[in-house]
């Protein structure tokens, strides 16, 4: 009967390790990033963008799009400005009511990561399905390297708006001026 027990009690244990070594391969991977820089593909209502991002946690970000504005994208930890370079456009949100600040916010995302579990899309990448304060965001990770691969989100205008990432570097050197938020004209 003691044997049993233990047999029992094993296998118990394996089963919980094999349940949960996904989400902890991610969340151990993710805490290593104190910053990534990568090239993007946005898709916003069939209008592909494509640019570079870098964010530095926490809360902090910087963007080009490669388009005809030119638009940046920066986050200083609490606002995030939308500014077209080549024109006047100028637009200010507080953060905590975008759905950025759900993927600027690691410590966050590691929380909620230990009380989901991670489903498996296309046998390709992980999905964790995220909402906070009203903001929601679909997070993808690399079935391999457990590489933060993309989200999902809804715009201010209820836009489906899908970010693919690409070319990452983590932890590089980073000019702090540049979460600077830009000056209106």
């Amino acid at each position: 009967m003691k044997k049993k027990l233990i047999l029992i009690f094993f296998f118990l244990n394996l089963f919980n390790y094999s349940y949960g070594s996904t989400e902890i391969e991610i969340i151990n991977n993710f805490k290593k990033i104190n910053n990534i820089s990568f090239d993007f593909e946005q898709n916003i209502n069939d209008k592909t963008e494509k640019g570079n991002c870098i964010i530095q946690y926490p809360s902090k970000m910087y963007c080009n799009y490669d388009n005809l504005k030119k638009k940046v994208v920066v986050s200083n930890g609490t606002s995030l400005v939308i500014k077209n370079r080549l024109g006047k456009e100028y637009f200010l949100y507080p953060l905590k009511e975008t759905p950025l600040e759900l993927i600027l916010n690691q410590k966050l995302l590691i929380n909620k990561f230990n009380k989901l579990k991670a489903k498996l899309i296309n046998e390709m990448y992980y999905n964790f399905n995220i909402e906070n304060n009203g903001n929601k965001i679909n997070i993808f990770f690399d079935k391999n390297s457990y590489d933060l691969i993309g989200w999902q989100t809804e715009d201010i205008y209820q836009n489906l708006v899908i970010t693919y990432i690409y070319n990452i570097k983590k932890n590089k050197n980073i000019d702090e001026k540049l979460f600077n938020l830009p000056k209106q004209h």
